[in-house]
């Protein structure tokens, strides 16, 4: 069951991040001109990146890696709150690089 409620989020994570991803190519053809799907590609790309990068709370832990060394506390490790069931390595292989695959083929 913990499979099929970690590929449903993907799924639904890839929906979300393919329609935020259209809206906002099509703000940016509308503003500057030029071929929709080309920026569509681009902004796949990025996105997948950001979201590969990003998927968990690592980056946002870092700042507070030099206050919890000073009280001798190990770093914040990621607890499953708020129903989510995939990992920052989940979200990479399951939305970040199937957007930046698509993205490419869009782009090529």
């Amino acid at each position: 069951m913990t499979v099929v409620r970690g590929l449903r989020e993907a799924l639904v994570l890839f929906v979300i991040a393919l329609v935020v991803v259209a809206v906002a190519a099509g703000i940016w053809v509308a503003v500057a001109g030029g071929d929709f799907v080309t920026r569509f590609g681009i902004a796949l790309v990025v996105v997948g990146a950001l979201l590969g990068v990003t998927g968990d709370l690592t980056l946002s832990r870092i700042g507070m890696l030099d206050a919890r060394t000073t009280f001798g506390l190990g770093p914040e490790q990621e607890t499953g709150g708020g129903g989510r069931v995939l990992t920052g390595v989940g979200i990479f292989l399951f939305v970040g690089l199937p957007l930046i695959v698509v993205g490419v083929m869009l782009v090529a």
